[in-house]
């Protein structure tokens, strides 16, 4: 069976994709910064960088090291607000055919509610992406994430705020992640993203400093990677929503660990910093692997795990 008969369209709640594989929020910026690079039309979706309703400057520099197999960033969501995004950065993703994901954070509820609601009505916004791992600053900083009550007050505020497609990103900080996702699929959420990055740290020890102005950042890359295999097949345990896969991937069988975990679709993310292709690169050997494995559809291969 070649390539060309595989059906590699999937559906994430009502945004339909053409293939599997999206960008992830913070490595692909606003979409113009790669599209010399690839075709972006090719890419399933783009889930731009982190949105919040105001301009916000990010953290100092350094804020971004490489370590062993991963890359440890504290950019600090720095973004031109969700009026900047709008005017400066959607006109030129809505020339294009592909599904455009706003990520979206707040570092209250009111905050995260009043950004939701500057998206509604704006055209060539296909959902939002939820990330509920921002401190919060009414509750002394413990991020939404990691509170199964701070998650479902606030997963169920922008619910209510919207009729966009929503998919809280969560975090996977927590000691069961499964109960996180059911909060979510309870409060109306039309899919899962899993996961964001992993809190580290990193000691440059001739100056006995840490090396990021921040002190702690987040750890992406291949290293994560099981971690976050493990936790997507722990949802897809746990809820029927779907689910989108990311941490590490950096080509087709890793896209397919994920897959077969229980993802209806993945994200490539910090292997994009090293090889901006990844993400076409990955269509096409998950179109193989398909091929070779006698899958019909790339749907059907999800969950497909033999145990």
């Amino acid at each position: 069976m070649g390539m060309s008969t595989v059906d590699m369209a999937v559906d994430i709640g009502p945004i339909r994709m053409k293939n599997p594989v999206m960008v992830a929020s913070g490595t692909f910026g606003y979409g113009r910064e790669y599209a010399d690079l690839l075709d972006i039309n090719q890419l399933g979706a783009i889930v731009v960088k982190g949105i919040s309703l105001m301009p916000w400057e990010g953290n100092n520099t350094p804020r971004m090291i490489e370590v062993a197999s991963g890359l440890v960033n504290a950019i600090g969501l720095q973004n031109p607000g969700a009026d900047g995004f709008i005017t400066e950065h959607l006109p030129f993703l809505r020339e294009h055919d592909v599904p455009v994901l706003v990520n979206i954070w707040g570092r209250d509820v009111d905050e995260y509610v009043a950004v939701t609601e500057r998206f509604n009505d704006v055209p060539g916004i296909a959902g939002l992406e939820l990330n509920i791992s921002c401190p919060n600053i009414k509750e002394g900083g413990i991020a939404f994430g990691t509170d199964p009550k701070s998650a479902q007050t606030v997963i169920s505020a922008v619910r209510k705020a919207t009729k966009l497609p929503l998919i809280p990103k969560l975090s996977p900080n927590v000691a069961n992640i499964g109960d996180f996702a059911r909060i979510a699929e309870s409060c109306g959420a039309d899919a899962i993203s899993l996961i964001n990055t992993l809190p580290a740290m990193v000691i440059d020890v001739e100056r006995r400093r840490p090396v990021l102005a921040n002190t702690v950042g987040g750890l992406s890359g291949p290293a994560i990677r099981p971690v976050a295999v493990r936790q997507v097949w722990e949802v897809a345990n746990s809820v029927s929503i779907p689910i989108i896969g990311m941490g590490g991937i950096t080509n087709a069988n890793d896209a397919m660990e994920f897959i077969l975990a229980g993802a209806t679709a993945v994200a490539v993310g910090t292997a994009t910093f090293t090889e901006p292709m990844t993400a076409l690169n990955v269509v096409a050997g998950i179109a193989e692997y398909l091929g070779r494995h006698g899958f019909k559809s790339v749907s059907t291969a999800t969950g497909a795990l033999e145990q």
